[in-house]
């Protein structure tokens, strides 16, 4: 029935500091769009074929989740390149990797991986396909 994830919600509580993190440090590009019942201006990262639409707590929009709260995403992502270019990258970016890099098991098969956490401390792992 599920053929793939079109996009998620992100809460933040610190909304300037999220824009810049899946901006300039994951590369990501941010759009504004209008949706919804009745109709509001919002945003979202982009990526591929994918988003995440942005939230910010209090101020979420319905419907919305039971508890959207900052820190409860725990995302892995496909990266482009090699490792060593990402972690090349964050240290420019004077973005602290949590973990890594570790061998796990993603959605079709191993990867190698470097765990950060964005500015509301949801875990974000970056990975590449071994």
């Amino acid at each position: 029935m599920i053929d793939h994830l079109d996009h998620l919600v992100l809460t933040t509580a610190r909304e300037a500091a999220c824009v810049d993190f899946y901006t300039r440090v994951l590369g990501m590009q941010l759009e504004s769009f209008v949706g919804g019942t009745p109709p509001v201006e919002r945003r979202a990262f982009k990526f591929g074929n994918q988003k995440i639409n942005l939230h910010v707590q209090g101020s979420e929009f319905e419907p919305k989740a039971h508890l959207p709260v900052p820190g409860a995403l725990d995302l892995c992502f496909i990266v482009q390149g090699t490792l060593e270019e990402v972690q090349a990258h964050l240290a420019q970016c004077q973005w602290p990797i949590v973990e890594g890099p570790v061998v796990r098991t993603g959605a079709t098969g191993k990867i190698r991986s470097v765990y950060v956490r964005d500015p509301d401390h949801n875990l974000i792992e970056l990975s590449v396909l071994i």
